[in-house]
């Protein structure tokens, strides 16, 4: 076994269940004025009182602390079906990392615990669950269901996904998107992991997919990953580097210094077609930086799971 194979086993994936069990553990800790706050055994979540709701299930004691009304909306009331989409192209595999941990994740492995930790929070609220994984083929595809079995299935698929070598695997975003609208028969709340880095396509057909996906009344999330520092700010010392296309072996040499202007307002132009196109057909766009907490996920998760329920 040659060495670079030996830095993907990857440990940190080992118990994953656990892994996620104490990320959500320490986030819901951590929101002492979150609505979220309270969150237990007792029921699946707090939604906002609205005039003329009955007042059995209002939380007084939260509102004690925080003036506000709102209910305990209890497990057997939410039930939904979510499916969660995740890239797995080789861009999703940067930044490189010889020892996977909490504070060093590539996108993939960001990727890979977020959706652990979310599946943690729709176990415990007996939802359905789902997930397809795709790069230039659809890698995996099980359907949304809500026992124990299918949930360690998943599991298993996911610390696969997170411990894997990376491979030269291209994207094909728009056309496996249009596959996985076309599977989704019944309304479910999608959450799409991906860089959105792929080789040049027409914008159209992407956004195309993306519409495709709000079919029969699906809400759509998408998490937009990247490593916030390199490959939105550029920021690389101004000295001769090579740089590398992880998915075509394509290279350039350059000092950063010369096309980091240009770079950073061609790749805006393209973030911002993405956000208008989101906005467009209701999509909720999320940029995430994976050298910052799972906070901004599961924010906003837990915002749209509510809105959709």
């Amino acid at each position: 076994m040659d060495l670079q194979s030996e830095l993907y086993k990857a440990p940190l994936f080992e118990n994953l269940s656990l892994l996620a069990a104490q990320v959500v553990e320490g986030y819901i800790s951590g929101i002492h004025k979150s609505p979220f706050h309270g969150y237990s055994a007792e029921f699946a979540e707090h939604k906002i009182y609205n005039t003329g709701e009955s007042t059995k299930h209002i939380d007084w004691k939260l509102f004690a602390k925080t003036d506000k009304l709102y209910t305990k909306r209890y497990e057997e009331e939410t039930n939904l079906r979510c499916h969660l989409i995740l890239d797995s192209s080789s861009s999703m595999y940067y930044p490189p990392q010889k020892n996977l941990d909490l504070n060093h994740l590539h996108k993939m492995g960001f990727a890979v615990l977020a959706s652990a930790a979310l599946m943690q929070l729709l176990k415990k609220q007996r939802d359905a669950i789902g997930l397809s994984v795709f790069s230039d083929s659809y890698k995996y595809y099980a359907p949304e269901k809500g026992s124990e079995r299918h949930y360690q299935m998943l599991l298993a698929a996911l610390s696969e996904l997170g411990s894997q070598q990376p491979l030269k695997q291209q994207t094909e975003l728009h056309a496996h998107l249009h596959l996985i609208a076309e599977k989704l028969k019944r309304r479910s709340l999608v959450v799409l992991f991906t860089d959105m880095f792929q080789e040049a396509v027409d914008e159209e057909r992407l956004f195309e997919a993306l519409r495709h996906l709000k079919y029969n009344k699906h809400e759509v999330v998408l998490f937009h990953l990247s490593d916030k520092a390199t490959e939105l700010d550029f920021d690389f010392e101004n000295s001769p580097r090579r740089f590398m296309d992880v998915e075509t072996g394509k290279h350039i040499d350059l000092y950063p210094e010369s096309v980091r202007e240009k770079y950073q307002s061609t790749l805006e132009d393209y973030l911002q077609s993405i956000r208008l196109v989101c906005a467009k057909y209701n999509i909720k766009y999320q940029a995430v930086d994976i050298a910052q907490p799972f906070a901004r996920v599961f924010n906003t998760f837990l915002v749209e799971r509510q809105r959709f329920a």
